[in-house]
């Protein structure tokens, strides 16, 4: 589909953003009051020095006065699996309670996300536990941290110096192709879902396969429960998140989705080519689809040289996890997921990181192609891990984005968006529409059969 196409789809008068100024009752009145003014009266004020220049503002300052917000940290793996405490040193990490408040980090989308070959058979359970692994972590520090559901809750949160920790699931396993289930991590508080991870899940598909042939696909990138499941996010209030999904899919859901979406942690692919990240194109649309792109901070996806080195070291680090999967079987042991995690991570930390610029460069691009209303903050931090641009190794290091943004000409309240306003507007505008299809008629799902359906020959 082209963006043109996509565009006609999409387009509504809300996102027009025009204004018209209302006539003046009495501007007559006011200009012939000007003209009888005392030229010296006129003069004496042009010689008056103007007191309204407003103070330029410090990346620090900026930064302190940001509610600032990342929309994917993978730290609940740890909660669950090495029993880490936010309150402890980081101990090899990215995410912990002192590096979140040395950034200024006002709200955090933790991922709840379920490997999907490890917990075949029991997703839900694997889901349940990392929410209440957050959930434990919240209880541990009221004193530093507050659960948050809502636009409302993250500025409260900002109010009482706490971090607001919220939820996104990563992957769409995790409903078992139940809406119900999908309703009830959303009374958990499970505030966004990403559609697919690097896995199709049978109603949509993910770039991580969609040139695989021996992997099923749906004809148009959501299947009828897809758009099922679509429809049940915007109906509930939950975002929905376009990273990992295919082009196709992607495509699919704007035309569907009724509220904006996100892309909780993907860069710009005319940067690095990387099939999970977005397309021009795919910036545009999101653009006119009002949502959000959040820049995804690991180095394979914001430096093609980063990933071509990546590229070239693949079979070394297939060899060795290859070799480690032998070592287990042959022990009668399962393989351990952290296992092999450590071992791709002892190779790809070869590889010489990135400089903060290439970073930058990629926020950049999204803010110039698709609009700085576009554009935010999605680390990925604990899901790459220490695979990061140079400088940056926690949130405690946030800060020097706003100062690298700032030293390329962004202003202070471009800043300010990037940072979480726009995620913050986008959340409010999906509860909007959510309150408007909780007031209409139940929607007959599209995978039932309907009254109206011509019967099959």
């Amino acid at each position: 589909m082209t963006i043109s196409r996509f565009a006609h789809l999409m387009m509504s008068p809300r996102g027009s953003g025009y204004t018209y100024a209302k006539p003046m009752r009495n501007q007559l009145s006011a200009f012939m009051l000007l003209a009888v003014l005392p030229g010296a009266m006129l003069a004496q004020n042009a010689a008056k020095p103007a007191h309204t220049m407003t103070k330029k503002l410090t990346p620090e300052e900026v930064q302190q006065s940001a509610i600032v917000i990342d929309t994917h940290a993978d730290t609940p793996q740890r909660f669950l699996d090495e029993s880490y405490d936010l309150g402890d040193p980081l101990n090899g990490g990215n995410w912990n309670l002192e590096s979140a408040r040395k950034g200024n980090l006002g709200a955090e989308f933790f991922s709840i996300w379920v490997e999907p070959t490890l917990y075949k058979g029991h997703y839900a359970r694997r889901t349940l536990e990392l929410i209440d692994a957050v959930k434990q972590q919240v209880a541990r520090h009221p004193d530093r941290m507050m659960l948050a559901t809502s636009p409302e809750d993250i500025e409260k949160a900002h109010r009482q110096h706490k971090i607001a920790a919220l939820m996104g699931i990563e992957g769409g396993i995790s409903i078992e192709d139940s809406l119900a289930l999908l309703r009830q991590y959303y009374a958990l508080g499970v505030r966004y879902m990403t559609l697919t991870w690097a896995n199709s899940n049978g109603w949509a598909d993910s770039s991580g396969d969609a040139d695989n042939p021996n992997v099923p696909h749906t004809r148009d990138g959501l299947s009828d429960f897809g758009k099922d499941v679509v429809y049940e996010m915007n109906r509930l209030g939950m975002m929905v998140d376009v990273s990992h999904v295919s082009d196709k899919t992607f495509y699919r859901t704007l035309i569907l989705s009724r509220a904006p979406v996100i892309a909780s942690h993907s860069s710009a692919r005319a940067i690095c080519n990387a099939p999970r990240n977005m397309t021009d194109d795919m910036l545009r649309a999101v653009a006119v689809n009002g949502g959000v792109v959040q820049v995804n901070f690991y180095s394979a996806f914001v430096s093609q040289a980063y990933r071509d080195a990546l590229k070239a070291m693949q079979p070394k680090i297939d060899q060795a996890v290859a070799g480690y999967k032998a070592k287990m079987q042959a022990e009668g042991k399962e393989a351990s997921y952290e296992e092999i995690s450590k071992i791709e991570e002892s190779y790809k930390d070869r590889i010489p990181r990135p400089p903060l610029s290439a970073l930058i460069d990629n926020i950049d691009h999204i803010a110039k192609v698709a609009g700085i209303d576009h554009v935010g903050l999605g680390s990925d931090f604990d899901g790459v891990e220490n695979q990061l641009p140079e400088g940056i190794n926690s949130p405690a290091d946030l800060p020097k984005i706003t100062a690298a943004l700032m030293a390329r000409g962004y202003s202070a309240e471009d800043c300010r968006k990037i940072l979480g306003g726009n995620l913050l507007r986008v959340f409010r505008q999906v509860q909007e529409v959510a309150k408007g299809l909780q007031g209409q008629e139940t929607r007959p799902r599209i995978t039932d059969k309907q009254p109206f359906s011509k019967p099959q020959k």
